[in-house]
């Protein structure tokens, strides 16, 4: 099943997106869809085996901008 970061900054996305993929979670940046509610931008997209790798890079790297996890259109 797949899981998006939901952020309101694209710099953070892509910054985030790097920050994952340095630790070694397959992920790419998508459209944010509608349902997330925050305007256009870009999220992360993952598989969510990866959730608690992408929590723990989340945890250290903490960024004012992020929204939450979407699944299948609602947040976690």
């Amino acid at each position: 099943m797949t899981v998006l970061a939901v952020f309101r900054s694209r710099a953070h996305s892509l910054g985030f997106l790097a920050a994952v993929k340095a630790a070694g979670v397959p992920a790419q940046a998508v459209s944010t869809p509608k349902e997330a509610g925050v305007g256009c931008g870009l999220s992360v997209k993952f598989d969510e085996r990866f959730l608690p790798r992408v929590r723990s890079v989340l945890a250290r790297r903490p960024l004012s901008s992020f929204s939450g996890f979407l699944k299948d259109g609602r947040y976690l």
